[in-house]
């Protein structure tokens, strides 16, 4: 109950922070998604593009030199970010020279920021335990909450009782509160959405976009060229 009860404290901050918040999205950039419609974009400071990549519980794939960082802020029950978690690894794999950020942003349930907690909680215990989860929960199916997170956390040898630990300390607290609020300023009300070259892009746009926008980048410097 007490885990329950402090996860919900911070569902409820995001919420009051407005981070889904129903506003008018545009497309400031003309990228389409994988039906062809526009997809959601937009400028931002540069400041806060630069903040996006220096989260207190942001974690580096890829290649950490990589010479294009995509910034990607996801909650782990919403669908969408479960097929683009897929179509992210085939963009690693096939990209050796690419950045990519994981940002959790557990906004759309009690039951996703409990999952939240777990991951940055082994995010603590090492960058390499949070990949694997990432991988190994993707690869349930249904909600995903503590109590799952926690039996993937033991189908890895990990001592779940340190995760628990880790998960309810405070500073943990806050590392959710500073992403919500971030997003927040980032007009980020969707998710999966990604930061690169001073764009937000809302919502998942697909492999082939992400390919075509990270090769403009690093052709011309901006999300189209």
């Amino acid at each position: 109950m007490k885990w329950r009860t402090w996860i919900a404290a911070v569902a409820l901050a995001a919420l009051s922070n407005g981070v889904q918040a129903q506003q008018q999205l545009t497309a400031q950039f003309p990228l389409k998604a994988v039906d062809g419609s526009p997809i959601a974009n937009h400028r931002i400071a540069a400041d806060l593009a630069v903040q996006a990549q220096n989260l207190p519980g942001a974690v580096v794939a890829g290649n950490p030199g990589g010479d294009v960082t995509l910034v990607q802020f996801y909650d782990l029950n919403c669908p969408y970010c479960r097929r683009a978690a897929a179509e992210i690894d085939d963009l690693l794999k096939a990209d050796r020279a690419l950045k990519i950020i994981f940002v959790p942003y557990p906004i759309l349930s009690a039951q996703s920021v409990e999952g939240g907690r777990v991951e940055l909680a082994l995010r603590e215990i090492g960058p390499d335990k949070f990949l694997e989860f990432r991988r190994r929960i993707y690869a349930t199916r249904g909600t995903i909450d503590g109590a799952r997170s926690l039996a993937v956390v033991q189908e890895m040898g990990v001592d779940p009782r340190r995760v628990i630990e880790l998960a309810n300390a405070p500073s943990l607290t806050g590392t959710l509160k500073a992403h919500a609020q971030l997003a927040s300023k980032l007009k980020l009300f969707a998710t999966p959405s990604y930061i690169v070259q001073e764009v937000a892009i809302v919502g998942h746009p697909g492999l082939k976009t992400l390919r075509g926008v990270v090769s403009a980048v690093r052709k011309c410097k901006a999300v189209v060229c």
